[in-house]
């Protein structure tokens, strides 16, 4: 009877390492090649994404580089399967002077385009992109100060392609209202943050600069989960006030 008894439960245990290691590896495909989850710790692409925010990012929407695997083994080059964002895409990408480090940004300037800011207006090719002026964002500051109350200006700005999106203006003549023109080489894109004043992106050359299309990981699809700036989403007792539900499940543009 004991006999039969130890070997039951040697059966039982055997059986739940093997759905374990299934259920990793399941876990594994889909982070590899399908879906991973990202959460946005910076106000850079405010208002479109949020502090707080918890994302999934498509691995296959412009195919695959080492990036895409779990640790980045350098185990090949390029792309497969590649196929190059949109301009207006929100991607999140390795910063190709740290490459251990992932940023979020959006699609402006494709290879050889190129681009300019003038007097805090965005130009591509030498043209203006349309812009129109939004009432005030206001919430959440987006430009580092404390007042959780400020008021921003707030502008929808539409590229040539017909793509639209909010972005946030902070400060009038900033540092970089004015910059040279950057020309795209081939085979990189030109990345901006929707929180103009507020963020590093390719305009900084040094800091971040032209992105590889290599170092491209995949384009952010939907919000999964939302919580209030400054809040633990392990805090599952403050989720009543603290999650931001009109958030949940929420689409990326």
């Amino acid at each position: 009877m004991s006999a039969t008894t130890g070997t039951k439960s040697e059966s039982g245990v055997g059986e739940t390492i093997r759905v374990v290691i299934h259920a990793l590896l399941i876990a594994l495909v889909i982070r590899t090649f399908l879906f991973q989850p990202f959460n946005i710790p910076s106000g850079s692409m405010k208002a479109t994404l949020l502090v707080g925010d918890y994302l999934f990012v498509s691995k296959y929407s412009y195919g695959y580089s080492h990036y895409s695997i779990p640790f980045s083994p350098n185990i090949f080059s390029g792309r497969i399967f590649g196929s190059e964002p949109n301009r207006g895409d929100i991607v999140v990408f390795r910063l190709p002077r740290d490459d251990s480090t992932d940023y979020i940004k959006r699609v402006i300037g494709l290879p050889g385009d190129r681009i300019e800011v003038r007097n805090g207006l965005l130009y591509i090719n030498d043209e203006p992109i349309k812009r129109e002026r939004l009432s005030d964002f206001v919430g959440e500051d987006p430009c580092g100060s404390a007042d959780a109350t400020a008021r921003v200006k707030r502008w929808k700005e539409t590229l040539p392609n017909g793509v639209s999106y909010e972005s946030l203006d902070c400060t009038d003549n900033s540092y970089m209202d004015n910059t040279i023109v950057y020309t795209v080489p081939p085979g990189h894109f030109f990345m901006m943050g929707d929180n103009r004043d507020n963020s590093t992106d390719s305009r900084f050359l040094s800091q971040v600069g032209y992105v590889p299309f290599e170092n491209i990981i995949g384009r952010a699809q939907m919000i999964f989960f939302s919580i209030a700036e400054g809040e633990q989403a392990w805090m599952i007792w403050r989720w009543p006030f603290a999650v931001r539900w009109n958030r949940l499940f929420s689409i990326v543009r």
